[in-house]
This record gives structure tokens, C-alpha cells and sequence, in this order.
């Protein structure tokens, strides 16, 4: 490829694609990954060797598992309100879902399906909030992704991703190939660094237990929205504790 920003303007293409394809969400990021690959095997390469050494250390594997509860927070959102998980969980089960930002076209995907399902998820009386490193500047442009239908929290400094030892750092290698692409994250976060969340989702009953959960370091995958509208119809139920991994 020729040109450092020729990578970010395909792949916004092939996001707004993928996002108005009434597709299961698993087929809409293999969009992304495949033009990803067809751009730039180097970039692609690249990154099945980051995911491969988070995998083999086994990233994301000490985070809270189905049957903890999930550790409070008080965060502010995409408009400057603080939001609690103690408040929302009043009000019944919440999804929470941890992404890298809006620079990233899976988690572009990943936000725009989710708001897709906000008025689905509303029946079973739950509601879905997103938590990201990102300032409130552009935690704006990821909640324009799902129309505004659910909160976009900054974590600052990526203090409640740590704490669920859901934190990564990007190695020089791989930072340098996201930057020569044109995405300068450490800019569009609370602390200018290369510290990032592994994407995660979390389905809470209505005491914040975890009822379903999926992590994995390799980020171009994330649980399918339809197995998060399941777990959130056992826990409405009352049915058992769900697992989605990998």
C-alpha cells in the first residue's frame, strides 16, 4: 500500500459496509478482517502475532468470571453525566461492554450492533452501556455509531479496566504500525499511552452478577448480539448462568 492513511479510509468503507449488513455481528467484523488483509498482509500479519502472544499469555483470563459480581463504578458519559452501576441496576440487568474506541472499525461495528438491540434488550428490562479509554470528545463520535441508544463511558486512564485486569499494553511493533496507519490512540485518550481495554462483554443480572461473559484478546471478535438477548432472557426467566467465550 502507498500512503499511510490509504488503510483507516478503506476500512471506513468497508465499516459503514459491514454495519448496514443485516448480518449476525460475527459475519459483519469478518468483513473488516478480511479487508484488512486484502490491504496490507503486513498490518494483518502483524496482528495475528500480537493476538497470538496476548493468547498464549492468557490476557483477559484473571477478569471477573460468570458468577462474580462485577465491581462498581461511577463513570461520566458521552455527555458529561456521571453514570453508576449501582443506579442502572435499580432499574434491572445491564450489558456492559468494554471497547478500544471509536478508531476502531470493530468496535465501530460492535457499538452500531449493540445499539441495534438497545430496544430488545430494553423488553427484558435491561440496559447496555459501553466503557472505553477515550475522552468525552470521542466518546461522541463511538455513540454516533449506535445512534445515542445507550451510554459511551470514558474510564480514565483505564482505572476499571486494570482493576478487572482487563488492560493490555500495545508493544512498540504493533503501536507503530497503528500509528503509521493514521490512528494516533494515545491522543484520543484520558492518558496519553498505549494502554488498552481487551474487549469484553458482560451481561449482569439484576444484583450485578455476571450471567454471561465473553473475553478474548483477539479483538476482532465479540459476543454475538444474539446470545447477549439470550442470556439476558435466562436471567429475565430466571434460567441458569450462561458462558461465551472464544
Amino acid at each position: 500500500m502507498s500512503g499511510t492513511n490509504e488503510l483507516v479510509a478503506a476500512l471506513e468503507v468497508a465499516t459503514r459496509r459491514a454495519i448496514e449488513t443485516n448480518a449476525p455481528l460475527k459475519e459483519r467484523l469478518q468483513i473488516i478482517a478480511d479487508e484488512v488483509r486484502n490491504l496490507s498482509t503486513v498490518f494483518a500479519e502483524a496482528v495475528d502475532v500480537f493476538v497470538g502472544r496476548l493468547q498464549e499469555a492468557e490476557a483477559g483470563k484473571l477478569a471477573p468470571n460468570v458468577g462474580d459480581p462485577l465491581p462498581d463504578f461511577v463513570l461520566p458519559d458521552q455527555n458529561g453525566h456521571l453514570v453508576g452501576l449501582q443506579e442502572m441496576l435499580k432499574d434491572g440487568p445491564v450489558v456492559v461492554a468494554f471497547l478500544r474506541g471509536h478508531w476502531c472499525p470493530y468496535c465501530q461495528t460492535t457499538a452500531a450492533a449493540l445499539g441495534e438491540i438497545a430496544e430488545a434488550a430494553s423488553k427484558h428490562g435491561a440496559q447496555i452501556l459501553a466503557i472505553t479509554p477515550e475522552n468525552r470528545k470521542y466518546t461522541q463520535r463511538l455513540a454516533s455509531d449506535s445512534d445515542d441508544r445507550f451510554p459511551i463511558l470514558t474510564d480514565v486512564d483505564n482505572g476499571y479496566a486494570l482493576a478487572l485486569n482487563l488492560a493490555i499494553w500495545v508493544d512498540d511493533d504493533m503501536a507503530t504500525l497503528i500509528s503509521s496507519a493514521g490512528w494516533d490512540v494515545p491522543s484520543y485518550q484520558t492518558s496519553p499511552s498505549w494502554l488498552l481495554p481487551i474487549p469484553a462483554t458482560f451481561v449482569l443480572d439484576r444484583k450485578g452478577v455476571i450471567a454471561a461473559r465473553y473475553v478474548n484478546a483477539d479483538y476482532r471478535t465479540r459476543m454475538e448480539v444474539s446470545d447477549i438477548l439470550s442470556a439476558l432472557d435466562a436471567v429475565s426467566s430466571g434460567g441458569g448462568r450462561k458462558v461465551s467465550r472464544s
